[in-house]
């Protein structure tokens, strides 16, 4: 389990993070979402022990991160991974192999092929993508019990995706790593992560799991013979409403037969019932919020 206790963090007078408190789970994914510049970054530096906490703790089942023993349990992937003007595949596994001598070279080999990637060019004269599938193949040979992954998607295209997580939940499901994966896509992240937090204005605003806060949540699409005011819908607890002429579409919380009932007091032309993604109700959710619309 990874335990973050009032953790602060700035950059002279900049505040990057505030009294954020979290705790992940051993064999959980959890997803980090927030805005570029939200502190995504600096979170996982200070958990990973890169940077030294100027307020509050992290430890690892209990553990100091940045002791020798817990800093061989962990890898850390940052969105531009440093590398020698001159690293290949090849050496990029034989320097990571001396601090991780558990580092397993046919995974490596096996994901690097499966990549296509070749393994005596400089990685400089890669792509961003291919650079990331390379850093990838060396985090699932080291297979770490704490995985740190910084915009771990960006740069891969769709199939290397699909790969990336495919590999992840089966190292998860094998090993009971636990996973720290960040985005500023919440799409990326939906049908992946057991739990999620945001960040946003240097705190964590809103967290839990994916499924228990979308299980309430329903969608429709309402015709009125009038154009309504989103005033009309001050009697249900909307997460999001988009009005284009006679046709509202709201997102609604709450239990389906109260709001149907709700809906058709308003005396609409035709409703329907839509399919709602996590993403957008977690977005009107912490829209609302900011709005002052929830405590």
């Amino acid at each position: 389990m990874i335990k973050i206790e009032g953790l602060s963090h700035s950059f002279g007078k900049n505040t990057v993070l505030e009294d954020v408190d979290l705790e992940i789970g051993s064999g959980k994914v959890l997803g980090l979402v927030g805005i570029n510049g939200a502190g995504k970054s600096t979170l996982l530096r200070l958990i990973s022990g890169v940077y030294k906490p100027q307020k509050g703790k992290v430890t690892y089942d209990g553990k100091d991160p940045g002791k020798g023993e817990t800093r061989r349990d962990l890898f850390l992937l940052p969105d531009d991974p440093y590398y020698g003007g001159q690293t290949t595949c090849n050496s990029l596994f034989g320097m990571y192999k001396t601090f991780y001598p558990g580092a397993d070279e046919k995974v490596f080999r096996a994901i690097i092929d499966d990549f296509a990637l070749p393994d005596k060019k400089p990685l400089r004269t890669f792509s961003k993508g291919m650079r990331r599938q390379a850093f990838v193949a060396m985090a699932f040979a080291v297979s770490p019990k704490y995985l740190l992954l910084d915009e771990a998607f960006d740069g891969l295209d769709p199939l290397a995706r699909k790969k990336f997580k495919e590999r992840l939940s089966r190292m998860v499901k094998e090993k009971g790593s636990t996973v720290i994966i960040s985005s500023h896509s919440l799409k990326e992240l939906e049908d992946f992560c057991d739990e999620f937090v945001m960040i946003d204005e240097h705190k964590l605003i809103a967290s839990g799991k994916v499924l228990e806060d979308t299980m309430d949540l329903f969608k429709y699409q309402i015709v009125f013979k009038d154009i309504p005011e989103e005033s009309v819908f001050a009697d249900l607890n909307t997460k999001s409403v988009k009005i284009t002429g006679h046709v509202a579409t709201v997102v609604v919380s709450g239990k389906e037969e109260e709001i149907q009932s709700r809906i058709n007091a308003l005396s609409p032309l035709v409703v329907d019932k839509l399919d709602v993604g996590f993403e957008e109700a977690f977005i009107g959710d912490i829209d609302k919020r900011i709005r002052g619309g929830e405590s």
